[in-house]
């Protein structure tokens, strides 16, 4: 008992002093792997799961994490809601995701939120709710079943590229600051490829829109996200060059 006590002291302490993190909501099924991928890459995130047995779980796999219903605005500002890079709302039902984000939304309008949705019916209720992205696992799954007996080297291909245990390969989203030389000049003015080693898949503009396989002549722009494919070290150095 005094353990459990001292441990939720210290987790309580160490949440308080996060920030740039992701918020999970739910640690079953879904938020468990979410979890696992989080930390193979290095990421911050804090956990709250309203069950204390999958709560405790997740502490004494070394994670932080609150017992506590996600869609209480106190709870939500307990795990740094208005310091966290983001938001998962993953928890038992549609009704309790729809609630998180919409409470979720409510103190952060400016926060980055998916959410997991099991019925059609229910994405549509997520996005008003406020979700930016809204992901059917089971409909994911299908589809991805469909592409493997379709397409096996394209899902091969894809998996290897965006897998966090791949060391040889990645592809990432790079986003562009105002003040980086990269922004004005067109991508064969800015000699990634050449200088980084690197290869731009696509650029997605403020607007949202996605230009695929853009053109050497196409314009880098302040706050485009450059999605890029290479080996993870280049990927660190175009990171560095796109912030500064």
């Amino acid at each position: 008992m005094v353990r459990k006590h001292l441990q939720k002291r210290r987790q309580r302490h160490m949440i308080e002093r996060i920030s740039d993190h992701f918020i999970v909501c739910g640690y079953g099924r879904i938020g468990s792997i979410i979890g696992r991928e989080f930390e193979h890459q290095g990421l911050a995130f804090v956990v709250i799961e309203r069950d204390p047995i999958r709560g405790q779980h997740a502490m004494d796999n070394g994670l932080l994490a609150i017992v506590a219903d996600a869609s209480r605005e106190d709870i939500l500002k307990q795990a740094g809601i208005d310091r966290a890079r983001g938001l998962i709302a993953a928890v038992g039902t549609d009704a309790e995701n729809v609630y998180a984000v919409l409470s979720a939304r409510v103190l952060r309008p400016d926060l980055f939120i998916v959410a997991r949705a099991e019925g059609e019916d229910s994405i549509a209720k997520l996005r008003r709710a406020g979700a930016n992205r809204v992901i059917s696992p089971y409909q994911i799954g299908a589809v991805q079943i469909a592409q493997t007996a379709i397409r096996p080297a394209v899902v091969d291909f894809v998996e290897l590229a965006t897998s966090s245990e791949n060391l040889e390969l990645s592809m990432e989203e790079i986003t562009v600051a105002s003040s980086s030389t990269l922004a004005g000049q067109s991508i064969l003015d800015a000699n990634l490829r050449q200088r980084f080693g690197i290869i731009v898949v696509a650029i997605q503009r403020q607007d949202h829109r996605m230009e695929f396989n853009p053109e050497p002549d196409m314009a880098i722009r302040a706050g485009d996200k450059l999605v890029v494919l290479g080996r993870p070290h280049s990927l660190k150095r175009l990171e560095v060059e796109a912030a500064s």
